[in-house]
């Protein structure tokens, strides 16, 4: 099994709205909790009782259509709100995501590392030394692992930032993109990925659901493709729908029927006829 390093802020543990989209039911998309492997049901995370729709879901499932019969294991480690200096390498967060890391290899092959991290650092010059930090932070993931050549796949920043409510204050988003991109273009085995033309919550934000079935789509072309993505895909709506309309297979649906009987969405006469 092949998995992937969720690490960063809010937008890669996910504030969507579950609602809002089709979820995504999978039986070959695996997430590390409580120790074991586990079918992904979102949110991924649970940094938050906020938590929600992040990349990741769109992310696994695009890879599962490009790895038949083979299985994917995500590994949460996002936390919303962080700094960049939360990350540092003597800190509680990057600790804790090296440990997962290391614990979910000894049955997997970590193959890539999704970032998104830097709302929280959009403000008051705090780009300045922005690039210096990621490097020092990737380095030492690269070392703690022994992976020097699996790609890191970095997530922008919004334009939806500096606008609006909670937003309203990251004024510097695109300073923090310019060394992102900064990083990207100069190192190997690292893609940047736009999030343009993506759309926030009213918090003014947190990207929606649908944005981040996007967004996820985007991870994923950077990763299979070994290239930055500076622009929206051509047919990326049309790849979401694809996500969402998979026909679930027979463990799936009994796996979702349990889910909804558990919540007391179902009866136990309806659960029976799953199984």
């Amino acid at each position: 099994m092949e998995s992937f390093l969720l690490i960063g802020q809010s937008n890669m543990a996910g504030r969507g709205f579950i609602n809002e989209v089709p979820p995504i039911y999978n039986e070959r998309i695996m997430m590390l909790r409580n120790g074991r492997w586990q079918m992904m049901t979102e949110p991924i995370h649970f940094d938050r009782p906020v938590a929600g729709v992040g990349p990741a879901a769109s992310f696994a499932e695009a890879w599962c259509g490009d790895n038949e019969g083979e299985k994917i294991g995500l590994i949460p480690c996002a936390e919303g709100g962080s700094t960049i200096d939360e990350w540092s390498i003597d800190g509680t967060l990057f600790r804790h995501a090296i440990n997962e890391a290391k614990f979910a290899m000894k049955d997997s092959e970590l193959a890539g590392i999704l970032w998104h991290q830097g709302e929280s650092d959009s403000q008051d010059g705090k780009h300045k030394g922005y690039y210096e930090k990621i490097l020092r932070i990737f380095n030492e993931i690269r070392s703690e692992l022994s992976i020097p050549d699996v790609p890191f796949l970095i997530g922008g920043l919004g334009d939806y930032l500096g606008k609006a409510a909670f937003g309203a204050g990251c004024v510097e988003y695109q300073r923090i993109n310019k060394e992102l991109q900064k990083y990207a273009q100069s190192k190997e085995n690292c893609y940047y990925v736009t999030a343009k033309g993506l759309t926030s919550n009213p918090d003014g934000i947190h990207i929606n659901a649908m944005s981040q079935r996007i967004f996820g789509i985007r991870y994923y072309e950077a990763y299979h493709k070994k290239e930055d993505i500076y622009e929206p895909l051509i047919n990326e709506k049309e790849l979401v729908d694809k996500c969402h309309n998979r026909v679930n297979t027979s463990a799936e649906k009994k796996h979702i029927a349990l889910e909804k009987f558990t919540l007391g969405k179902i009866s136990y006469e309806e659960l029976m006829k799953a199984f």
